[in-house]
């Protein structure tokens, strides 16, 4: 029985295939295609946290990401987002500092903290008013172009920037994620060996009964999450129109109550002016 491919930028489609140390080849490529670091980091690269975790509460959708750790002691976090993240660029910061902070203790030194690399994968559109679908992002001083620091650094791609066609690696691996359907995998495995092993690879965990269920039960998660969040905006915005309904029925009820008020003074003026009228034509 032919199984269709599952969707690699699936966040736990993701974490399956790149998170598993029979695939360190195929992350360890990847990793290549996107950093600068020395060749000789990847000799020993560590998966850190391998196994398929979610956050524990239960008001939001866990993150499932992918962590590593190289021969020095880089820390290299990647993420796949499919859908806009409100305030990613302050959650980037956040885990940067976090990944920092988790080196040392009360005793440790400044010089023992390693370079933490955060790598973020998005379907849409997150640098604006730039056409790359690649940046790298670290301390850096635009007015006087000095770099003051890379011991954080933030990698960015945009799998809806990346063109039609390219021979770079980082291209293929793009690719690879971003494709649907057997036909434009076939087209990618056929332009490289490494990603004819890659797509055999993911047929083979497609065909993978535990796999399957693992990305409907995350399909189902997110669209569960994705009705909650429908839900509470059109609560939110029935109680906005509510409020500005009371807004409008108190502001026309103020003016019929200010119009009231003024017909009752012109019904007084008039009464005093008839009866001074009246009190006038008597003296006469």
């Amino acid at each position: 029985m032919e199984h269709t491919l599952l969707p690699v930028r699936n966040d736990a489609i993701f974490k399956i295939f790149f998170a598993d140390e029979r695939n360190i080849e195929f992350l360890t490529d990847f990793l290549k295609s996107i950093l600068t670091i020395p060749e000789d980091e990847y000799d020993e690269v560590i998966i850190v946290d391998p196994h398929l975790i979610r956050d524990n509460s239960t008001d939001k959708l866990g993150i499932v990401d992918v962590k590593i750790k190289t021969v020095s002691g880089k820390t290299v976090h990647i993420e796949i987002q499919c859908k806009p993240f409100l305030h990613m660029r302050q959650r980037l910061a956040y885990y940067s500092g976090k990944m920092i902070t988790e080196q040392i203790g009360k005793s440790d030194k400044y010089s023992e903290i390693k370079q933490v690399i955060s790598i973020i994968i998005t379907e849409y559109e997150f640098i604006e008013n730039s056409a790359n679908f690649h940046h790298r992002f670290t301390m850096y001083d635009k007015n006087n172009k000095i770099e003051l620091s890379d011991i954080v650094e933030i990698n960015t791609l945009e799998l809806c920037k990346i063109p039609d066609e390219s021979d770079s690696r980082l291209f293929y691996w793009l690719k690879f994620i971003k494709s649907e359907g057997e036909v434009e995998m076939e087209a990618l495995a056929n332009k490289d060996p490494l990603m004819r092993k890659a797509v055999a690879r993911l047929m083979e965990l497609s065909a993978d009964e535990k796999t399957r269920l693992l990305y409907e039960a995350r399909e189902k998660e997110r669209m569960d999450y994705e009705d909650r969040i429908d839900e509470a905006r059109s609560e939110g915005e029935k109680k906005e129109r509510t409020l500005w309904q009371g807004v409008v029925a108190d502001k026309d009820k103020r003016l019929a109550d200010k119009d009231k008020q003024l017909a009752d003074k012109d019904k007084r003026l008039a009464e005093l002016e008839a009866l001074l009228s009246k009190s006038s034509g008597t003296t006469r």
